[in-house]
């Protein structure tokens, strides 16, 4: 993934210095990525990037050395397994003048032992996570990014109608994945998942795509998502096998209202709970809320799940060029369920769905 690297950081220590950051350091992960375009194999092995107010540096491993050097020109202090990481760290954090740092924001997916690293050379640091520095950059998508979200959710639309001209009674939910797969694959993507959940199943929001067969008289919960160029998507539907089960077509026209409530409320300088709780008002009204068992949305960029998260909790500030799921849904035990997921990007009058497929309900011929 090409980035410009200078500019990034330069808008990272703009917002460290904002924040009273000293240092910000990173393990390989989305946002090692979404700085500097790449990361090192992520291992047992003590891999960071080390920023400071100035300048930046990564530890890095000597197993990994020569193929990350292709990749940058970041400073590297290289450690052998003979002699372990701590005295290159310590080189590392001098060379970013980070040895005398107060604030030290950690990436969140750090494993634990690169942390101490951190933790016993800074002791009395104030300790935080990225959300104030680069996870408030990496919110606001910029015209690349949107560019590569947009051209992944048309090619998901394709994947879904792929597997909505394919499913028929008798195949099983892995069956009607695969064909997904093969469509994501046919357009240059490689598919990620995609959770097919017939009848019952539909009430698990996170169910593990299995053998059951379709039926007809089902009700299916298809959410897909596959990845190019370095950026996913994501995207929920719902079909029915022949005639759908009773109460279905009042329950999919609640979670469509709920969506387009959803939709009005996401604006800029929204709160986050504020969508949340717009989509929930729907449901919880017409007597199903207990039956909305996990939040309206999540942010996707180069994560597919990253800030901001629509949840009734979150405080987050909306603003243009967010891009987060709206994805509300009704999940009656032993019956059926229903989502229906959007990805939106934010802009000035309000979001913009990425998607162009329609959120009727599929009918699949018998």
């Amino acid at each position: 993934m090409t980035v410009d690297t200078k500019a990034r950081l330069a808008g990272l220590r703009e917002r460290m210095k904002a924040q009273d950051v000293d240092l910000v350091a990173l393990a390989p992960s989305p946002h090692m990525d979404w700085l500097v375009g790449f990361h090192p194999l992520l291992c047992e092995r003590p891999c960071l990037l080390l920023v400071g107010p100035e300048r930046e540096a990564f530890l890095m491993p000597a197993l990994n050395a020569d193929g990350s050097r292709e990749e940058t020109e970041i400073p590297f202090r290289v450690w052998a397994d003979d002699v372990g990481p701590k005295a290159a760290f310590l080189e590392a954090l001098a060379d970013v003048g980070g040895t005398t740092a107060r604030h030290v924001a950690f990436d969140e997916t750090m494993r634990i032992d690169f942390a101490m690293l951190l933790l016993d050379a800074l002791p009395e640091a104030k300790r935080s996570f990225t959300d104030d520095t680069l996870s408030y950059l990496r919110m606001r998508k910029d015209a690349r990014e949107y560019a590569a979200l947009k051209k992944n959710a048309l090619i998901a639309d394709k994947a879904m109608q792929k597997g909505f001209a394919a499913m028929r009674p008798g195949m099983t939910e892995k069956e009607l994945a695969a064909i997904i797969f093969d469509e994501f694959s046919a357009q240059g993507a490689k598919p990620e998942f995609a959770v097919i959940a017939a009848g019952p199943n539909g009430a698990f929001p996170h169910h593990h795509t299995g053998d059951r067969q379709l039926a007809e008289g089902d009700a299916v919960v298809m959410d897909i998502g596959g990845r190019i160029a370095g950026f996913p998507s994501d995207i929920t539907r719902m079909a029915v096998v022949g005639r759908p089960p009773d109460g279905y077509g009042q329950i999919h026209t609640i979670v469509e209202r709920a969506v387009q409530a959803a939709l009005k409320a996401a604006k800029p300088g929204a709160l986050a709970r504020d969508v949340d709780e717009a989509a929930r008002k729907v449901i919880t009204d017409a007597g199903y809320g207990e039956y909305f068992v996990h939040r309206t949305g999540h942010g996707m960029g180069i994560g597919g799940h990253e800030p901001p998260y629509i949840t009734a909790t979150s405080d987050t500030v909306l603003a243009e060029g967010m891009v987060f799921s709206i994805e509300p849904g009704i999940y009656i035990p032993g019956r059926f369920g229903i989502r229906l997921e959007d990805i939106v990007i934010l802009r000035e009058d309000g979001p913009e769905i990425l998607s162009s497929l329609s959120r009727d309900m599929h009918v699949a011929a018998d």
